[in-house]
């Protein structure tokens, strides 16, 4: 089930502030539950991508997104991501969750995400997203800044994360082989 109180507690917790610029990582702290937890007594893989959601929720909510969102209609969409995983972070450990905003085009955002135990790596994700404004499509970057007032901040992305986005535009969509679901009947 979707940790919706723990989301809550984020947004919560982040209220908007002034003066941040939108590439300060946000830290939050936690710890794996047994709902988090996989048959191996572990943080589980998709778990960790929904924790990574909580943390872009609150940098959003730091930065005053979601009230933006609301006022326009606006949602949000993942558009790609691509994680490593090099530590188990096992049941009732304690780790934190680090956000940060990395880079922009005209369409997407880029963010890091790491989770961390005591300073040490554990995953990390470089995650792409957009704002959506219903079937208009996706808000460019450059009018999401400006209504939140960050209208000068680009952010250029890192040589690594400039070839991860590279080689998922060069990925074929759709997917192949495809297999029609007669098959797997």
């Amino acid at each position: 089930m979707y940790p919706f109180l723990r989301t809550a507690l984020a947004l919560l917790s982040h209220r908007p502030q002034t003066g941040l610029s939108p590439d300060e990582p946000l830290v939050i702290g936690t710890r794996c539950w047994p709902w988090d937890a996989d048959p191996f007594f572990e943080l589980n893989n998709g778990r960790h991508l929904t924790l990574f959601d909580i943390g872009r929720f609150a940098l959003g909510a730091r930065l005053g997104l979601f009230r933006l969102l609301r006022q326009r209609g606006w949602g949000l969409v993942v558009g790609s991501s691509a994680t490593q995983y090099r530590k188990r972070i096992r049941l009732f450990e304690r780790f934190e969750i680090v956000t940060q905003m990395i880079g922009r085009d005209e369409k997407w955002f880029y963010f890091e995400q790491i989770a961390q135990k005591r300073g040490t790596p554990c995953s990390a994700a470089f995650i792409r997203t957009a704002v959506v404004a219903g079937p208009k499509g996706t808000v460019p970057t450059q009018d999401v800044a400006d209504a939140l007032g960050y209208p000068n901040w680009f952010g250029a992305l890192p040589d690594w994360a400039t070839s991860l986005e590279a080689a998922d535009r060069a990925r074929p969509w759709p997917p192949h082989p495809q297999v029609s679901s007669s098959a797997s009947q």
